[in-house]
């Protein structure tokens, strides 16, 4: 009997797939083990990351990134891409990956992007609305400004955005006082503004029962200090970092730890408890975000049976991609 032909890519959809879910969910063993099936099946693939603390090289313990072994299975960009003194948002991200991705589907590799920033992830398959150009009579006024009161002007006008800006960076401050004061708007608020509303996608959120979430983001916690966690943020003591570097989780703790102002203990605890609050606020992300297909994994599932799952559900995934396919081309 005739294998059946590979299905085709619905026209419209992206050619990337995207597998999202909550810190511990397991994304990267099932990409992997999709990453498996798909070049089984002949389609070469690649691991495109979209996490935000993944991107930075320095950190690989504390973010959780794929490790050496498991980035050598298969080709993965993205991971440690930044220096720690690089401030990254979503825009910056779409703009690094956007460019890589459509090149991978113009040679026919199909991009796996895993991760589970979802404002990052929604500004590479929505894209970002376009902010104002700069306006060089307004920048000019700007340039005259004290860099402390253009930093109180910014945080009066757009405090969320302050409280994510490196506000010793003039540059940095100036272009999104201009962002708002061009188009009326809060930049932090222009920035979650998307080209597209409602992009035809290939995406599926992985999750889990709440207890066994849990289970696994408390042993995630403790694998990271068997691997060595404490020294690598010990390395970093006068490394300059970023305002996003900062808000890794479990970089307070454990600098608190190292200043001998908590345990081992204390700090373990609290870093799985600042992690599940963070898992939390990932579930609600994705709860609305109706083009990724929910897969919920069981406690026994393996990285293999969810990946068999998610082809099951996703079959075009199984035919090589094409640039010309792609809603972003």
């Amino acid at each position: 009997m005739n294998a059946s032909p590979p299905a085709q890519p619905l026209p419209g959809f992206d050619p990337a797939f995207y597998l999202a879910g909550p810190t511990g969910s397991g994304k990267s063993a099932v990409a992997l083990a999709l990453a498996d099936r798909l070049r089984s099946a002949g389609i070469e693939c690649a691991v495109i990351n979209a996490d935000a603390f993944q991107l930075y090289a320095g950190i690989e313990i504390l973010s959780a990134a794929p490790t050496a072994e498991q980035r050598g299975r298969v080709p993965h960009h993205l991971y440690g891409a930044l220096s720690l003194d690089e401030a990254g948002d979503a825009a910056h991200y779409a703009a690094l990956a956007r460019p890589l991705l459509d090149d991978l589907c113009s040679r026919n590799i199909r991009p796996l992007v895993v991760g589970g920033s979802g404002l990052y992830l929604k500004a590479l398959t929505h894209g970002l609305a376009p902010t104002p150009p700069g306006d060089p009579d307004l920048r000019q006024l700007l340039d005259t400004i004290a860099l402390a009161d253009l930093v109180a002007w910014y945080q009066r006008i757009d405090a969320e955005g302050a409280a994510a800006t490196n506000l010793q960076n003039r540059r940095y401050v100036t272009r999104n006082l201009e962002i708002a004061l061009l188009s009326g708007q809060p930049a932090s608020e222009l920035k979650r503004s998307f080209a597209t509303p409602s992009p035809r996608l290939n995406a599926v959120v992985l999750s889990r029962e709440r207890s066994d979430l849990y289970d696994r983001i408390n042993h995630r916690a403790d694998t990271m200090f068997a691997n060595g966690v404490i020294d690598e943020i010990r390395r970093l003591a006068d490394a300059p970092l970023s305002s996003t570097t900062e808000r890794a989780i479990g970089l307070r703790e454990i600098r608190a730890c190292i200043g001998g102002e908590l345990s081992r203990e204390e700090t373990i605890e609290r870093i799985r408890q600042a992690t599940r609050r963070y898992a939390k606020r990932q579930v609600t992300w994705f709860k609305r975000e109706k083009e990724f297909q929910s897969i919920c994994l069981a406690a026994d599932d393996t990285a293999d049976s969810a990946a068999g799952r998610i082809l099951s559900q996703l079959p075009p995934l199984l035919s090589a991609p094409s640039i010309a396919s792609s809603s972003h081309a």
